[in-house]
């Protein structure tokens, strides 16, 4: 079936930058939403940014300003640019898509960003 795979995790300094990507590959369909999520130790998985097929995006508001989601549908790929990194922002970093036509969510295996002196 679907499989994600997520890259670009890592180790960075407070204020630096990373590039997440998670390639989609099975029947991903054209409609659809991809999104990033992360949970940090002992808290719940939250949102941090989606995009839909047609490049509507929303951001949690903490990363607003800092975070930028974008998708190439060509490769079924979805990134997401994080500059100006906090230590807040240290968690497991997991991108989902969500297919319309079936209801249907995939999730990644996720990857680590820790943002530490």
């Amino acid at each position: 079936q679907v499989q994600l795979v997520e890259s670009g995790g890592g180790l960075v300094q407070p204020g630096g930058s990373l590039r997440l990507s998670c390639a989609a590959s099975g029947s991903i369909f054209s409609l659809n939403v991809m999104g990033w999520y992360r949970q940090a130790p002992g808290k719940q998985r939250e949102l941090v940014a989606q995009i839909t097929s047609g490049g509507s995006t929303n951001y949690r508001d903490s990363v607003k300003g800092r975070f930028t989601i974008s998708r190439d549908n060509a490769k079924n790929t979805v990134y997401l640019q994080m500059n100006s990194l906090k230590p807040e922002d240290t968690a497991v970093y997991y991108c989902k898509v969500q297919v319309l036509i079936s209801a249907t969510d995939y999730w990644g295996q996720g990857t680590q960003v820790t943002v530490s002196s």
